[in-house]
This record gives C-alpha cells, structure tokens and sequence, in this order.
C-alpha cells in the first residue's frame, strides 16, 4: 500500500474505533440526516456530535451538505466497501500465516514421531 493509502487506512480505522461514530454511520447508510437529528438521539451536546460527524467526514465514510440551515449526512456505501476490501485482504494475509503456522506444526510433529 502507499503511503497515501496507508492514511486512508489510519483516518477509516480512527473514525470506526468509536462507538458512537459506528452509529451515526450505520444511521446515515440508511438515509440522510440533518446533524441536528442524529445528535438529539445521544446524551451529549451538539458540537460533540458535529466533531463526531466531523472525523467520519474527514475519514470519507460520509459527505455533508448543506440545505437551508441545516446540515445533512448522507453515508457513502463506496468509502465502507474499502474498509470491507482492507479487511478481507488483511484476513488472507492472517490466514496464510496461520496456515503456515500449521505447517511447520505439522513438520515438527512428523520429525518427532
């Protein structure tokens, strides 16, 4: 991977780390949202949500725009399926070494019988 997408990894794995941003994006993926609606439903103040909405902006996962006063997130399907491809070429990664793990299990078990 290049550097750049390297940073791409770090800003979606950061803005999946926390719980109240995989909410808010499982929300938005099932429609828009004004800001305003997505932070009646948490127990904190309005611009913690916006700084939440701000880092899941910033890591792609959704975009903003504005309609009248209010400001609407839309999630982007496209920017969650990359996270589902780094994942499953991640899992092939762990998969190949845990095969060859049980490889060399094998071989030391043969070598000792």
């Amino acid at each position: 991977m290049s550097e750049r997408d390297e940073d791409q990894a770090d800003a979606l794995f950061h803005a999946l780390a926390d719980r109240t941003r995989r909410d808010i994006l499982r929300r938005v993926l099932r429609g828009e949202h004004s800001v305003s609606v997505l932070a009646a439903k948490y127990e904190m103040s309005f611009a913690a949500v916006q700084k939440h909405v701000a880092v899941l902006e910033r890591a792609g996962l959704l975009t903003k725009r504005r309609s009248g006063r209010e400001q609407l997130a839309s999630g982007d399907v496209e920017a969650v399926r990359s996270v589902a491809s780094m994942l499953a070429e991640l899992e092939q990664v762990w998969r190949g070494r845990i095969a060859r793990i049980d490889e060399l299990i094998a071989l030391d078990n043969d070598k000792q019988q």
